[in-house]
């Protein structure tokens, strides 16, 4: 396949350019699997994570990271954490725990995708639009006065702004309101349900895996993803060059670029 044996050098490239990125929602799986994949591909001169509160790291490797606290009720004050990034992920979704009043109302599959994804504040149905589309909604805006080019949008299988369930509603209006922003180009991942490999995983997480593990391959691969394979695709989508202003990939599609190299390193 062409497009494999192009990404080492695409990576190469990209890492040329001495592009800037910021993550949101890095003490979620995905943001924190996403912020040390990109640190360990030393893809971006400058990384920034924007947060609630600032995170510890231990390793050597995050020293440089740059941190930024906000408070996402009063993002407006905090415009300047948006400015001069040319790359963004926005990872922020709400936790099982603090998503138990909204998980009444939805079916089993999205309630599955909600617990899988994190930021930790009080989430009855309010707190749910709040986080997932307000919060999203407007980090985006200050990104794109900020100067961001490339925006990237964690959404979810099945999002549609048409749906009775409010999580996937939620999940395309935001999806729709963040396009009409006109990023020079806007990347959506729309993953099945999020499996995370902590070493102290909650019990749930642990009958999820348990649950998509006892499944025929086809089958589990087709409604449910690795957190790290999001995030491969989603950083072997970012090299990639497109002249697309707008890339929706589905779970499949995930699987597929996320599984393009294993190691995801030159």
């Amino acid at each position: 396949m062409a497009e494999t044996e192009a990404l080492p050098k695409l990576r190469e490239d990209f890492k040329m350019q001495n592009k800037s990125v910021f993550i949101l929602g890095a003490s979620g799986e995905t943001g924190r699997v996403l912020l040390k994949e990109i640190l360990e591909q030393g893809l971006f001169s400058r990384v920034t994570v924007i947060g609630r509160r600032k995170l510890t790291f231990d390793e050597e490797a995050y020293k440089n990271v740059n941190q930024k606290v906000v408070d996402f009720e009063k993002l407006d004050d905090y415009a300047a954490a948006f400015q001069g990034h040319d790359v963004g992920f926005c990872c922020l979704g709400t936790t099982r725990k603090k998503a138990g009043a909204l998980a009444v109302h939805q079916t089993t599959g999205p309630c599955l995708h909600i617990f899988m994804n994190g930021l930790d504040v009080m989430c009855p149905e309010e707190g749910f639009v709040r986080v997932d589309r307000d919060y999203v909604l407007k980090s985006a805006e200050l990104a794109k006065a900020g100067g961001c080019k490339h925006f990237n949008l964690l959404s979810s299988k099945g999002a549609d702004k048409s749906s009775n369930f409010l999580y996937l509603q939620v999940k395309g209006e935001v999806e729709d309101k963040v396009e009409e922003l006109k990023f020079d180009r806007y990347s959506i991942f729309r993953p099945g349900v999020l499996l995370c490999d902590r070493e102290e995983s909650r019990p749930s997480e642990w009958l999820v895996r348990k649950f998509f593990g006892s499944l025929p391959q086809s089958w589990a691969s087709g409604h449910s993803v690795p957190v790290v394979t999001v995030v491969r695709a989603m950083l072997n989508n970012a090299v990639r060059p497109s002249d697309k202003k707008k890339e929706l990939l589905d779970n499949k599609a995930i699987h597929d670029l996320g599984n393009v190299d294993g190691s995801l390193k030159p």
